[in-house]
């Protein structure tokens, strides 16, 4: 299972901001510590502070903290609702013909079925549990030179 790259992003920059203990970063300084470009990491924010996962503070002092509730998040209900619930085969071409064996297929509920235990298996997990003293290493992030 692979999770979308918008959600890889959102649990990079929970992971770093529970491993500060409490420090504030600027996006700017979220995207270099985590070697995501900054615009991904400047919607990452944007999305986390909406479901209350960070307190962001604007301004020359500003930057982004992680709330309890971020803490306290579990991950697979945050992948799940991050990852768009697209089907992870797809059953239509690009012109619009349907796969032959469609109506009598069932490969495509046996691998939501395969996306749903993925999950199940993270949400007992929380970003607490995730975050340690965070690491010098860049990791490289998907698409982009590493």
């Amino acid at each position: 299972m692979r999770i979308n790259a918008f959600a890889d992003v959102c649990l990079r920059t929970l992971m770093l901001l529970g491993a500060q203990a409490g420090e504030q970063l600027t996006s700017r300084e979220i995207s270099e510590r985590i070697g995501v470009p900054y615009n991904h990491v400047s919607k990452a924010v944007l999305e986390l502070r909406r479901r209350g996962a960070l307190e962001v503070a604007r301004g020359r002092s500003g930057g982004a903290r992680i709330t309890a509730a971020g803490l306290a998040l579990g991950v697979g209900g945050l992948l799940r609702s991050l990852d768009g619930h697209q089907d992870p085969v797809e059953c239509v071409a690009a012109d619009g013909t349907a796969c032959p064996l469609l109506a009598g297929c069932r490969l495509r509920s046996a691998l939501n079925e395969a996306r749903e235990a993925f999950y199940a298996t993270l949400d007992d997990i929380t970003v607490d549990s995730l975050t340690g003293s965070p690491s010098l290493v860049r990791l490289p992030f998907p698409g982009l030179p590493g």
